[in-house]
């Protein structure tokens, strides 16, 4: 008995903690280039992990998806060509895909 008013106790105290949402993981752009070639040519992607953060490169503007290695969404957004990064708190394995390129990233 004693252990069930402790387990109700403890869930009505987390229930009346406020909730913080994360923080909107947003991606900075940090050089814009003009991009070579046809729309319809296949993206070229170069990424790197330096300082805790993720910089993707991009041939042509394109729609970049981050997921961990189980599969969660981490983020999304259309990248134009360039330079851009996204700070990355959480150490592992990642996959990025950008139009039909596939990378898998270490951090």
């Amino acid at each position: 008995m004693k252990k069930m008013v402790l387990i109700l106790l403890m869930a009505a105290m987390a229930a009346a903690m406020p909730c913080q949402a994360a923080p909107a993981r947003v991606w900075e752009h940090i050089e814009l280039t003009s991009p070579a070639g046809q729309d319809d040519a296949p993206v070229s992607v170069e990424a790197t992990v330096r300082d805790g953060y993720l910089y993707v490169t991009l041939s042509r503007r394109a729609q970049i998806k981050l997921f961990t290695i189980l599969g969660q969404t981490v983020s999304q957004a259309e990248l134009p060509a360039g330079t851009s990064r996204l700070r990355i708190a959480a150490r592992g394995i990642y996959i990025l895909r950008a139009g039909d390129t596939t990378v898998r990233i270490t951090i």
